[in-house]
């Protein structure tokens, strides 16, 4: 793999590769555009199998943030950060602040944040080492819950546009990821009456989510051909690909994961199949509009930023109205929209004051 042309491709500014052998640090920093502001993305903890898996998804999750914080309206950037380690297992202190000198480093062009694997506690150790890190526990703190809010949100506006109703009592819905975010979604639907199917590759996950929500436990590999209304993909990413789109028996795709879709075509492919698709970076939008609020004048307000993740409902309507507007697959409208923002303040930026 060249990294440089692929990052040439994908659009990225800057990736930085951080290695420390005392701490057994391995972490890759990917950088996408800052024409809105600086990169702000959380960093992911994966046992990844390979490097080259490890630079693939970074770059990918990294592009996304870029249009996720336009698409939020948000004065940001797309950055992301992926450690190379089992979250479960290989966490430490020395491992987290030699992070937390690396993202030092480069200045404030990137922030950082919790994402899949990580935790606010991990962040304060960060913290520790520099001020380029948000989702602090005594400031926005985790950002699942609202993160969560948000895809809720966006299933109801997911449900009102293909089923004609936002109501989600006794609509069905398979959650595939039961980790921070997908619990608190379960909750939030759960306390609408929805029927959850629910999968996760850790049993007690599910046990959990079964024992106090009343769930439907599904095998990780059953829960794409389920019987739903909505199929919510809350885990990683490229779930949504040629071995799968034809196993769904859904109406609505709408969940938290980033990178849903394993390449472009499959939001068309899904589109063909009659399937309503809420762009990932729309729905899941919550996470960085509340530790965005952070940045506020005054400090981060709670309200506030749930008051901002509740206009994604919104969002997602005028992506869908896009999409049929323009007889375009709903990815493709979203991209569209967020484009426009960058361009558009790209050219009041070139403003000489």
């Amino acid at each position: 793999m060249n990294v440089f042309e692929l990052a040439e491709e994908m659009g990225h500014e800057q990736v930085v590769f951080c290695h420390d052998a005392d701490s057994g640090l391995r972490a890759i920093v990917a950088i996408h555009d800052t024409t809105l502001g600086p990169a702000l993305g959380g960093t992911r903890m994966w046992d990844y199998d390979t490097e080259e898996e490890a630079l693939v998804d970074v770059l990918r999750l990294s592009e996304g943030m870029t249009y996720k914080s336009s698409a939020m309206g948000l004065n940001l950037g797309g950055g992301k950060a992926v450690i190379m380690g089992d979250p479960r297992s290989d966490k430490s202190e020395q491992m987290w602040r030699a992070f937390g000198r690396f993202v030092h480093s480069l200045g404030g062009r990137y922030i950082t944040a919790e994402d899949v694997g990580t935790s606010p506690q991990d962040m304060d150790y960060v913290a520790e080492e520099t001020s380029y890190v948000v989702g602090l526990m005594h400031k926005s703190g985790d950002p699942s819950p609202v993160t969560a809010y948000g895809v809720y949100k966006g299933i109801k506006a997911g449900c009102k546009w293909a089923l004609d109703s936002e109501d989600l009592q006794g609509v069905t819905v398979a959650v595939q990821g039961i980790g921070s975010v997908g619990y608190a979604l379960c909750e939030y639907l759960h306390e609408e009456g929805a029927e959850l199917l629910v999968a996760d590759i850790y049993p007690e996950q599910v046990e959990k989510t079964v024992d106090e929500f009343g769930a439907t436990a599904v095998d990780p590999d059953d829960i794409y051909s389920v019987e739903c209304d909505v199929f919510a993909p809350c885990a990683l990413g490229a779930v949504i690909n040629d071995d799968t789109i034809d196993q769904l028996k859904c109406g609505v795709v709408a969940g938290a994961a980033n990178n849903q879709l394993a390449e472009d075509h499959h939001g068309e492919n899904l589109r063909q199949k009659g399937i309503l698709y809420a762009p990932d970076y729309v729905i899941n939008g919550g996470g960085v509009i509340n530790v965005a609020h952070e940045f506020a004048p005054g400090g981060y307000k709670r309200e506030l930023a749930l008051r901002k993740v509740d206009q994604i409902y919104d969002r997602l309507l005028e992506v869908f109205a896009t999409s049929e507007r323009e007889d375009i697959p709903t990815n493709e409208a979203a991209d569209r929209i967020a484009e426009e923002r960058i361009e558009k303040i790209a050219r009041v930026k070139r403003i000489r004051i």
